[in-house]
């Protein structure tokens, strides 16, 4: 008579094995970042230079804004897996200009995403091909004011713009989107010009904010005077490379910033940004 209990047993173990090395992989998104800062929000202004790419964690949740230029790629990956992201919840392409999406692509194939945002609106470029391919028919949802994400418990995340469907500029088609986490408040403006922040304003949405990342790098097509005073805030980040081509940020938006007191980071001077926020107050890392 063969003996079977010696295989069963075996073969027992194996699926306890498995399931248990399955259940490893999968029971956590972001491991890392529930042991350091469980409680918080974090918000990593990435220094890509003269580029834009926000990581946003808060809830064990994490939010992609933008990412950065073609050569970024690899920096932007390294980076976030240094922060423990397994799989990125949102991410959003705030506009279809190559310095926000083109290291997209990578990522969309290296982590799973839940939800994919972005203006509706296309460009021509090779870049916003690539991202278009890299989502393999995965639905893009339509990045405009109203749309609210997930971000679990105290953590309120809305986009207020767009508010139009068509711009002569693709820099206004930006999502402009704005993070509370307790009484702590993020605001972050993508590349969105002065005529998206007057349309912001003519909602007379809740702009007011504790930090603010600057639109379109500092440049002085944005952050006008009436917008920097709604919003009010104690810190702008100001993405943006170290001898840019553009001057960017202009001197305009520096006079702004500094007659208002603001405390003013630059990835250029200061690298990579990260903001921690316990809901009651905000501190620089």
């Amino acid at each position: 008579m063969l003996n079977f209990r010696k295989p069963l047993k075996l073969l027992s173990i194996i699926l306890i094995l498995a399931l248990f090395f399955t259940g490893c992989q999968t029971s956590d998104s972001n491991e890392a970042f529930n042991s350091k800062n469980k409680g918080k929000l974090v918000v990593h202004y990435i220094d890509v230079g003269q580029a834009d790419s926000i990581l946003v964690q808060v809830n064990n949740r994490n939010l992609l804004i933008d990412a950065g230029n073609n050569d970024d790629k690899d920096k932007i990956i390294s980076y976030l897996q240094k922060q423990g992201v397994k799989r990125l919840d949102y991410v959003v392409a705030t506009h279809p200009h190559e310095d926000h999406i083109g290291g997209m692509s990578a990522v969309v194939r290296k982590f799973p995403i839940g939800d994919f945002y972005a203006p509706k609106v296309t460009n021509t470029t090779k870049t916003f091909e690539n991202m278009i391919t890299s989502l393999n028919g995965k639905k893009i949802k339509a990045a405009k004011a109203g749309v609210d994400l997930n971000l679990g418990e105290n953590t309120k995340c809305e986009i207020l713009a767009p508010n139009s469907d068509k711009y002569e500029d693709l820099n206004n088609y930006s999502a402009v989107i704005k993070i509370t986490y307790g009484e702590n408040k993020f605001l972050f403006m993508g590349d969105a010009e002065k005529l998206s922040e007057n349309e912001i304003l003519s909602k007379n949405f809740d702009i007011s904010s504790d930090v603010i990342k600057i639109g379109h790098h500092g440049s002085s097509s944005s952050s006008g005077k009436a917008f920097l005073d709604k919003v009010s805030p104690k810190i702008a980040v100001i993405s943006c490379g170290r001898n840019n081509d553009y001057g960017h940020p202009h001197k305009e938006t520096l006079s702004e910033l500094k007659t208002r007191k603001i405390t003013t980071y630059r990835t250029d001077i200061d690298g990579t940004i990260v903001l921690i926020a316990d809901g009651k107050k905000i501190s620089k890392q």
